[in-house]
């Protein structure tokens, strides 16, 4: 029996299809930066990637990796929380960002009491949309087994509800952690 690809892999398979070298990336939550660094492989030489965090343990082990990689001119780290991408990112990337990713829940090996936030989870999707370039991608891995965590998985199926005439949306589901994929559509004439 074939082993189902890991929600995280599939992730960066699918923004691989909207996202290369010269383009602009958002990671909203940086963690161990596994992801800002895939994302800052694939938009570099050319490309910026803007990642973010609340914990300075996570923004640490993400620099020692773009180091490492010889990427950290490619990244801007921000020690924030995600609902702060709108304000830190430069205005002229409003409708220019090609990918944008999401690992909600708590950063792997620290306090499992830090975790993202129903209310500041909403406000950075809605950033996102803002951010996101027609054809753009959106990725929201949200982990349910944490506390809080379903919760935002709910919040997060609510937000693509409410905003599914502005994106095209797959979700793939885990018996863990759920995948939202979307890519922002053609906005229609007059909106």
């Amino acid at each position: 029996m074939k082993r189902a690809l890991p929600l995280t892999r599939l992730a960066q398979q699918l923004l691989a299809q909207a996202l290369g070298p010269g383009d602009l990336a958002v990671d909203a939550t940086a963690g161990n930066g596994h992801d800002t660094l895939w994302l800052a492989q694939r938009v570099s030489p050319d490309g910026q990637v803007y990642a973010f965090d609340i914990q300075a343990q996570a923004l640490q082990a993400t620099a020692q990796r773009l180091q490492a990689a010889m990427l950290g001119e490619t990244v801007t780290l921000c020690h924030c929380g995600h609902e702060l991408l709108l304000p830190q990112v430069p205005a002229h990337w409003q409708g220019r960002v090609s990918a944008i990713t999401f690992n909600l829940g708590y950063l792997p090996g620290s306090d499992k009491q830090v975790t993202t936030l129903v209310g500041s989870t909403r406000q950075a999707l809605g950033h996102a949309l803002r951010l996101l370039k027609t054809g753009g991608a959106l990725s929201v891995l949200a982990y349910r087994g944490h506390p809080g965590g379903q919760a935002e998985a709910d919040a997060v199926a609510q937000w693509f509800e409410e905003h599914a005439g502005q994106l095209d949306c797959q979700v793939h589901e885990s018996p863990g952690p759920v995948l939202y994929y979307c890519t922002r559509r053609q906005p229609r004439a007059g909106t």
